[in-house]
C-alpha cells in the first residue's frame, strides 16, 4: 500500500507541472503581441547606440584609410616632383655652363678679330701656381703645336702674358701681373713709351704699376689706354694692356707714373689665344 501511494504522488506532481507549463504557453502566445513591442523598444534602445557607434567608428576608419591613401599618393607625387626638379636643375646647370662657355668663346673670337694681323692658336688653361691670381699658369698646347718661348698670350680683350717654358704638349705662361713681369708699353693716344710692371700686392685692388711715361702735354688722363710698345724686344706692338687708373708726376718733373687696371681678369682664366708670331728682333732673326 505504501509503494502505490508514493508513485501516485509523483504522478500528481508531474501533472501539476505540466498544467502550469501549458497555461504559461497559452498565456505567452496570448500576450506575445503585447510583449514584443516593449521588448523591441528595450532592445532597440540598447542596440541603436551601439550600432551608431559602430557606424561612426567605421566612418572614421574609412576616412582615415582614405587619408592614408591620399598621403601615400601625395608622397609618391612629391617624390616624382623632386626627381623632376633635380633633372631640371641638372639641365639648367648644363645650359648655364654651355651659355658661359659660348660667351667666353665669343669673346675669344672677337679678340681674334681685333688682331687679324697675327696668327693664333687657341689653348685651355690646365693648371696654375698656388694663390688667388693666375700669375703663372700652364696651357694644353706645346711644341707639338708650334708653341715657342716668348710667344705672347691674350685673353678677355687684351694681353695677359708671355710663354716662358715649353714642353711637347704644354706651355707655361707668366702673366703681366706677376712680380717678375716687365712689359715695354706706350700710351695708345701719344705713343709715348713707359714700362708696365707686375704687382701681385697691388692686384688686391685690381691694379698694376707703370712708370717712366713722358707726358709734357698732360694728354694722358684716367681711362687712357696703355698698349704694348713697338720698341719691345718680346711683345708684339699694339696689344691692349689696360687703362690708366691714376697718374702723378715723378720727382724728376720729367716723367709720370701711376697704376693701370688690366683689361683682363686674372682671377679666372679658362681659354687663351697664343700669338704664334714672334717679335722680330735682331736676336730672333739670327
Amino acid at each position: 500500500m505504501k509503494r502505490k501511494v508514493h508513485i501516485s504522488m509523483k504522478s500528481n506532481h508531474m501533472l501539476a507541472v505540466m498544467t502550469i507549463v501549458a497555461v504559461g504557453v497559452i498565456l505567452g502566445v496570448f500576450t506575445s503581441s503585447r510583449i514584443a513591442e516593449p521588448v523591441r523598444s528595450a532592445v532597440g534602445s540598447v542596440v541603436a547606440p551601439i550600432q551608431n557607434g559602430i557606424n561612426t567608428i567605421g566612418g572614421q576608419l574609412s576616412t582615415q584609410f582614405s587619408g592614408f591613401q591620399n598621403v601615400q599618393k601625395l608622397s609618391a607625387e612629391n617624390k616624382e616632383l623632386k626627381s623632376q626638379i633635380a633633372d631640371l636643375k641638372e639641365k639648367n646647370n648644363a645650359l648655364a655652363q654651355s651659355s658661359d662657355e659660348l660667351t667666353r668663346l665669343e669673346k675669344l673670337y672677337d679678340l681674334d678679330q681685333e688682331y687679324p694681323q697675327y696668327a693664333k692658336v687657341g689653348a685651355e688653361v690646365i693648371s696654375k701656381d698656388p694663390g688667388n691670381w693666375f700669375s703663372t699658369f700652364v696651357v694644353n698646347k706645346g711644341s707639338d703645336d708650334g708653341i715657342k718661348v716668348d710667344m705672347n698670350v691674350m685673353a678677355q680683350g687684351g694681353l695677359i702674358g708671355i710663354v716662358t717654358r715649353v714642353g711637347k704638349t704644354w706651355a707655361q705662361v707668366r702673366a703681366i701681373i706677376d712680380d717678375d713681369s716687365n712689359v715695354s708699353a706706350m700710351a695708345a693716344s701719344t705713343s709715348e713709351p713707359c714700362m708696365v710692371t707686375g704687382d701681385l700686392l697691388g692686384m688686391d685692388e685690381g691694379k698694376i704699376k707703370f712708370y717712366g711715361l713722358r707726358d709734357s702735354d698732360n694728354a694722358i688722363i684716367e681711362g687712357a689706354s696703355i698698349v704694348t710698345s713697338n720698341i719691345s724686344n718680346k711683345y708684339l706692338p699694339g696689344l691692349l694692356i689696360g687703362y690708366v687708373s691714376d697718374i702723378s708726376i715723378d720727382s724728376n718733373n720729367l716723367t709720370k707714373s701711376g697704376t693701370i687696371i688690366p683689361v683682363a681678369s686674372f682671377r679666372s682664366l679658362r681659354e687663351v689665344l697664343i700669338l704664334t708670331d714672334l717679335k722680330q728682333t735682331e736676336e730672333n732673326s739670327k
